[in-house]
């Protein structure tokens, strides 16, 4: 998948403008709580226990500082707690974005 071919911050809100001319919306939280992280996601063991992660943690008064993109493959977001370690896949930000 290609990049996107803009990105903008509205507001708290993340719009994207995809090569096929379709645009994605999404919320600062939501971008947040949707990090792939192992700090925030978890991670399963051998045996598909999970292991850490922030579930039901409030990321309602996050926002988004800045970004950057990763190869060309993921944008690494920088959010105002402090979190910088979840590299999203566009396959990903195109999904939330729906």
């Amino acid at each position: 998948m290609t990049p996107p071919k803009n990105i903008q911050l509205i507001g708290n809100e993340l719009a994207l403008l995809w090569e096929d001319g379709t645009e994605s919306y999404i919320k600062a939280p939501a971008l947040r709580a949707a990090s792939p992280s192992a700090e925030t996601a978890g991670e399963r063991d051998i045996l598909g226990v999970l292991h850490g992660g922030e579930r039901g943690k409030d990321y309602s008064q996050v926002q988004i500082e800045s970004w950057q993109f990763v190869g060309n493959y993921a944008i690494r977001f920088k959010f105002s707690d402090g979190h910088a370690t979840g590299l999203y896949s566009y396959e990903l930000l195109k999904s939330l974005g729906q």
